[in-house]
Parts: C-alpha cells; sequence; structure tokens
C-alpha cells in the first residue's frame, strides 16, 4: 500500500530498503495492477551488514535494540551472493540494482555492472561521508579533491547512479570546473 501511495503522490521511483525475497515482485504488480508501469523499483540488491552506516544511525538514534542486522543484510564477506540476489530481482522487475555501502564494495558493483544491463547505483553511505568530512576539517584532505574522485571511483567502477550525501556539494564543484 505504501508504495501505491508514493506512486499517486508521483514518485518516479520506490527503493524498498527491507530486501524481503519477493518484494520487488510484489511491488512491480501493485504498481502494474494500477497503471503504475513507468514507476520504478531500485532494488537494494546488496545491502551488506556495514559499520558505515554508524553516523546515520547515531543521528536517527535507530540503532537495533538487540542482536544486529547480520540476519537480513548480506555478509561483508560473500560478495557472490550480490549475484544471486540481482538475478532475483531482475527476474521479478527491479529496474535499478543497488549496492549500498558503494566504496568498499567497488569490486561489487564492477561485477554487477559487468553481469547486468540494468543500471547500477552505488549509495555512498553516512560513515563513508563523514570519513571525507572530518579528515577535511582537520585539514589532513582537500575535501573537494577527494570527494571527486571517491565519486569518480564509483564511475570507474560502473556505477551509473550514485546516491550520496555529496550530490549537492558536487553539483556544484562540476559547474564551476565542467571540465572534471
Amino acid at each position: 500500500r505504501g508504495v501505491l501511495c508514493h506512486a499517486r503522490a508521483g514518485s518516479d521511483c520506490v527503493a524498498p530498503s527491507d530486501m524481503m525475497d519477493g518484494r520487488v515482485g510484489a511491488i512491480r504488480d501493485a504498481l502494474d495492477a494500477e497503471g503504475f508501469t513507468d514507476v520504478s523499483i531500485l532494488a537494494y540488491t546488496a545491502k551488506y551488514a556495514s559499520a558505515y552506516y554508524g553516523p546515520f544511525r547515531d543521528a536517527l538514534d535507530s540503532h537495533p535494540g538487540f542482536g544486529d542486522k547480520k540476519t537480513y543484510q548480506q555478509d561483508p564477506a560473500n560478495g557472490r551472493e550480490a549475484y544471486i540476489e540481482a538475478e532475483l530481482d531482475e527476474a521479478e522487475g527491479a529496474d535499478i540494482l543497488l549496492v549500498k555501502p558503494g566504496l568498499p564494495y567497488l569490486d561489487v558493483v564492477h561485477r554487477l555492472r559487468q553481469s547486468t544491463s540494468l543500471p547500477v547505483a552505488a549509495y555512498h553511505v553516512s560513515g563513508e561521508y563523514s570519513m571525507l568530512k572530518a579528515a577535511a576539517e582537520r585539514g589532513w584532505l582537500d575535501e573537494r579533491k577527494v570527494a571527486l574522485e571517491t565519486l569518480l571511483c564509483f564511475r570507474r567502477a560502473g556505477a551509473d547512479i550514485i546516491l550520496t550525501y555529496y550530490a549537492k556539494q558536487a553539483s556544484k564543484w562540476l559547474m564551476e570546473e565542467p571540465d572534471l
């Protein structure tokens, strides 16, 4: 129902983050049945159980109350699981495949790019962003150069789409120097 509310409100794309098996197919069926065939589905194909989510969880005070999320997020040591999930998501009607977090899993981004014709997205998450911000604040890195290099690495690995907290700032930097 939530997805249909988003579609009725004008969303061009929905992104179910829970990664439940069959979720993409159920959403595609619901959207198509209501005439929302042009609403895209971004599947959280490779969402790893990662410590890089820490700053986001801190900001929302959303750490697990008990246990951890390893029971349903992918094992960081298992890069092959992404292929299985990609095949399932594609078969169920996903339009975009997401790798989250992106930077520590550039190998997965690259291998997915090699194995699918769908767009591959990489999510530059809060921990990756915070590391760059903290280093720049201390004068250890040139924030602009390192942030743009990081985004370039996502593209080089094969990401067609990059979700990042740097979106606004990187857009400004790129407008200032379009040759980058």
